[in-house]
């Protein structure tokens, strides 16, 4: 399986998959201590995020989004990439945040909706080169 997108932030994804139906909202929806989503209405609730590659279709809400990312980037329990379907600023600027502040690496991919409908849960992705993944 080969994936192509855009980089908004870094060029290097490796691990297994976590995909979420839904948009999420960090702010109230992500334990950042834990990883866990904690948003009980969303499909994913109580999956945990933590090393994962977090494949989702945007982030919802509010400006807190960075600050929920970095703190879970900061504790360990932050995703190990995100994959995303729109340019969200809110998921880079938490990226770049952790990046700087932390040392803690984030990358953010951008994809199309076809290539997000093709990733699932479990699959293990790793990097092959700019802007692509490999199964």
């Amino acid at each position: 399986m080969k994936i192509t997108g855009r980089w908004l932030h870094g060029e290097s994804i490796s691990g297994q998959i976590l995909r979420l139906d839904e948009p999420l909202s960090f702010w109230g929806g992500l334990d950042p201590s834990t990883g866990e989503i904690i948003d009980q209405a969303h499909p994913q609730a109580g999956a945990s995020m933590a090393g994962a590659v977090v494949a989702m279709p945007g982030s919802r809400g509010s400006s807190g989004t960075p600050g929920v990312l970095g703190e879970a980037l900061r504790t360990g329990a932050g995703p190990a990439a995100l994959i995303v379907t729109k340019a969200d600023i809110n998921l880079v600027a938490g990226a770049m945040v952790a990046e700087s502040l932390y040392g803690v690496d984030c990358p953010v991919l951008l994809v199309d909706g076809e290539t997000f409908a093709s990733l699932t849960t479990g699959t293990r992705v790793e990097h092959a080169g700019p802007g692509s993944l490999v199964d």
